[in-house]
């Protein structure tokens, strides 16, 4: 039954009609006021009937993109659960359930700024709504459902589903985000497990550079020494001769200074590398 008959401002005035379009596209509502009610409250009363129609249709606007959205949401849903149910997986699969939820939390943002002003207009006329009827001041009119109870039965739970629809926009965004989160640090937390074992293995392989690096120098020293202890040797052969010292024991002698002589220039250019 979508008649809907009732007295207003105090008896002044009976209202009616059953927001049915006609053949020609129009609404019609019926006012019956009683003699003695002047033009101006006439007036008043059928602005509002105007003015609540109007603004019972910009709010169904409302309505309309919930119900537009309804499928692509509960598409939305299912996906944000199974990756959410994905995400204890391994680490090869975190980083990809990580991008797709990225990609979901992105959807969810763009359908909620495309649909943030419609929802918040739908509330504002679904209060102007309400408000231009309470205005009027109903009562009932034998028996027959007031304009406020129509709106109970059949506009306001429109209007429920537009808020329920944007609640679980939200939601949805909310959870996508807090996954997204959750993910990206158990995704932190690998990498730097990674980096570190990358490190220790660099550490590892620079102290066996070192080492390697000492037992050459080691050995330039012993090869440099050697040829160094020769070329000391034919120099010093003559006078060591005259002097009548024989040619081990100058060898002899000159060894552990070339030697140390040697090891002092290596650690001394070694120094000045590093």
């Amino acid at each position: 039954d979508s008649l809907a008959v009732s007295r207003v401002l105090d008896d002044s005035a009976i209202m009616a009609g059953d927001f049915r379009i006609d053949e020609a596209g129009h609404m019609r509502f019926a006012l019956f006021v009683r003699p003695d009610v002047g033009a101006t409250r006439v007036g008043r009363v059928v602005q509002r009937i105007c003015e609540i129609e109007t603004y019972k249709t910009m709010s169904m606007l409302g309505f309309s993109r919930a119900r537009e959205l309804g499928s692509q949401i509960a598409t939305i849903d299912r996906e944000l659960t199974e990756l959410i149910s994905n995400m204890p997986g391994s680490a090869a699969q975190s980083e990809q359930t990580l991008a797709s939820l990225l990609d979901v939390s992105a959807r969810l943002e763009d359908i909620l700024a495309q649909s943030s002003f419609r929802f918040g207009a739908t509330g504002a006329y679904e209060t102007l709504v309400h408000q231009r009827i309470g205005v009027l001041r109903e009562d009932r009119f034998f028996g027959r459902q007031t304009f406020a109870e129509f709106m109970s039965r059949r506009f306001d739970p429109a209007m429920r589903t537009v808020r329920a629809t944007e609640r679980q926009l939200r939601s949805m965004a909310e959870r996508g985000s807090r996954a997204a989160d959750l993910l990206r640090t158990r995704v932190d937390v690998e990498r730097s497990a990674q980096n570190q074992d990358l490190l220790a293995s660099m550490d590892r392989r620079a102290d066996l550079q070192l080492r390697l690096q000492r037992t050459v120098e080691g050995l330039s020293v012993v090869a440099i020494s050697y040829y160094a202890v020769n070329l000391a040797s034919y120099l010093a052969y003559p006078l060591t001769e005259s002097a009548g010292i024989g040619k081990g024991a100058t060898t002899a002698i000159l060894t552990p200074v070339i030697i140390l002589a040697v090891w002092l220039m290596v650690r001394r250019i070694r120094r000045a590398l590093h």
